[in-house]
């Protein structure tokens, strides 16, 4: 969708959409599962647990920090990944709402 079309759009669709976005590829809610597991984890962590190269990897961390479902911290030579966890709580609220939001007409 181009740039322009999200305008007509409110901003709380258009956040969800990037989490949407986000949650959809398997190796990122892998990524989140396992630190979630975790509390924290080092990106080699990451890469030995998923069937997936180093840059790969950190491609998929990449989407998921622009998103802000996780954040980092330098760590010497490494970047410690964690859950952002009031982005975490928002994604979660917004999901809830959307789902929330179906209320059965029994029509199908």
């Amino acid at each position: 969708m181009g740039a322009t079309k999200t305008q007509k759009y409110t901003e709380i669709q258009n956040e969800l959409a990037g989490v949407a976005k986000a949650l959809g590829h398997p190796a990122r809610v892998a990524i989140l599962q396992l630190l979630a597991s975790k509390q924290s984890c080092i990106c080699g962590d990451i890469v030995d647990e998923l069937p997936l190269s180093q840059s790969t990897v950190s491609q998929h961390l990449k989407e998921l920090k622009n998103v802000g479902l996780i954040k980092g911290n330098i760590d010497g030579p490494s970047v410690c990944y964690c859950i952002d966890l009031e982005a975490w709580n928002q994604a979660k609220a917004k999901l809830a709402t959307l789902f929330d939001s179906y209320k059965d007409p029994s029509c199908c």
